[in-house]
């Protein structure tokens, strides 16, 4: 439990220091009110100091041997494994995740940093024949510089892991913004990568909001690489303001996922993949499934059963054990969620359960929402198209595969789809035909494994991906070299035919 709130500090150069404005900002828990700590609200001039610290370090880090780099991401993750507990804990307090949830996220950055680590033996590249006699051809990854890592509330440990661990292993330096919500993880995450043996400025954290530490990373000519997890909206506005500098921008952006339950499905455990899928983390994740497109012989059914699950959830703290839906990050969110009742409820459809913010039994302290199903909901409702990160989701009932599949690809986004189905001839043409970066057959739409590839196509990104091999295209660029041993002059692509 966090009992005393601490004052914190930026990380610059190895050194932890005030903002320059001296100016600062509370974290404060969404389950209780309860202030987490105190931190500097950084501006363009805390983040030109971090830039600067991080570009001097890059001329020594890129040439340590990537082994090198691999074996301190070794070491730190053993550190966090070390401290799974406490970061568990601070997690349920600080974001608000349920225990197992919060522990889930920790240990997706252990085993992502494991992963990276590993990458420093490998790195590869490629030889290739050459067209020439007395001639090698290779391919090789190298490191861009700085990059600026923008990271959401919501995976407070596991996202930052997912870019700054394949960011240092490729050789580049880092200057981390985290989310206002959860300074303290971010915070304790940077610590543990000074303990594991980063150099100093090689990782650098600089608190503070959007408009100014965010907008002065995105826009500043020494940082070439920016990831980013977060709204289209902000993606957007990143891309545009990065663009004068022709920066490489990777972006992970929202979701409007679905999970289609045919006639022929197990319901039981569709009903179990729905209501982990809608209602994990509160709804508060990018492949959270706030659609349910259901074949019309078991829609009744099914609603029935989901109605049913989605009303023995119990909502609470994290940190204590039956908990089983914790709160929404914030009174915005709250209110924004609740929004979205009001015009699902406008727009004509059927509230089946849930709709309301919750009170009563402590939960007034803080921000909680009842799980939300609506029932009978067209597919271009705005409930259905737009994302409402927070516990709800819509019923939409199809006449068969073919519609479940167009109703699925029917909007923006393209990150995360699911089918339940006992049909092997539909649940393969579901993984060819439906436009999304994860497809899940017989499960939800959330959860992810590190050595594959994560990310989405359509509004959802602009065309990267995080985790598994795919991450290391973020974070290096291609040199080909020619090495030419005949002892003369030899001309390539030049037309010898006689």
């Amino acid at each position: 439990m966090i009992t005393d709130a601490q004052t914190f500090k930026n990380f610059i150069a190895g050194e932890w220091v005030n903002a320059a404005s001296g100016e600062t900002f509370e974290s404060v828990s969404p389950a209780d009110g309860e202030t987490i700590g105190i931190f500097p609200k950084s501006s363009a001039e805390d983040v030109d100091r971090a830039v600067a610290a991080a570009k001097t370090a890059f001329e020594d880090w890129r040439l340590v041997p990537a082994p090198k780099r691999g074996e301190i991401l070794f070491r730190f993750a053993r550190l966090v494994e070390e401290h799974k507990d406490d970061l568990t804990d601070l997690m349920t307090h600080e974001m608000g995740k349920v225990k197992a949830e919060a522990g889930g996220d920790v240990q997706e950055a252990i085993d992502m940093s494991y992963y990276m680590a590993g990458e420093g033996r490998r790195l590869w590249g490629q030889t290739t024949p050459s067209e020439l006699k007395d001639k090698f051809n290779m391919s090789m990854r190298m490191p861009i510089g700085v990059v600026g890592v923008i990271t959401p509330w919501n995976f407070p440990i596991a996202i930052p892991s997912w870019k700054i661990a394949p960011a240092l292993v490729c050789g580049n330096t880092v200057v981390f913004k985290p989310a206002t919500d959860t300074p303290l993880l971010g915070e304790r995450f940077v610590e543990l990568l000074a303990e594991a043996g980063v150099p100093a400025g090689v990782v650098n954290i600089v608190h503070g909001g959007g408009g100014a530490v965010g907008d002065r990373l995105v826009r500043h000519p020494d940082v070439p690489v920016i990831t980013l997890t977060g709204s289209r909206e902000t993606g957007v506005e990143v891309m545009r303001n990065a663009a004068d500098h022709l920066k490489h921008i990777h972006l992970e952006l929202g979701g409007k996922n679905a999970i289609i339950v045919l006639d022929d499905a197990d319901l039981d455990l569709a009903v179990d993949g729905i209501v982990w899928s809608a209602f994990g983390t509160t709804g508060q994740r990018c492949t959270a499934a706030s659609r349910v497109i259901v074949q019309e012989g078991v829609y009744d059914v099914l609603a029935s059963k989901l109605v049913a699950a989605a009303e023995k959830l119990r909502l609470g703290v994290g940190w204590e054990d039956d908990t089983d839906v914790g709160p929404v990050i914030n009174r915005t969110a709250l209110e924004k969620i609740d929004s979205y009742t009001k015009i699902g409820v406008d727009e004509g459809a059927k509230l089946l359960t849930g709709g309301e913010v919750a009170t009563g039994n402590g939960l007034d302290k803080g921000h909680y929402y009842r799980p939300t199903i609506f029932g009978d909901v067209d597919a271009q409702m705005r409930i259905a198209q737009e994302e409402i990160f927070g516990p709800t989701t819509a019923l939409i009932k199809v006449r068969d595969f073919d519609e479940a599949v167009r109703v699925s690809n029917g909007i923006r986004y393209g990150l995360s789809s699911s089918i339940f189905t006992r049909d092997v001839h539909k649940a393969f043409r579901a993984m060819r035909d439906l436009r999304a970066g994860i497809t899940y057959v017989n499960a939800g739409t959330i959860g992810a494994e590190v050595h594959l590839p994560f990310g989405g196509t359509k509004d959802t990104g602009n065309g990267h991906r995080e985790a598994g091999q795919a991450a290391l295209d973020v974070f290096t660029e291609w040199k080909s070299i020619y090495v030419d041993y005949s002892g003369k002059l030899q001309k390539a692509q030049i037309d010898t035919a006689e």
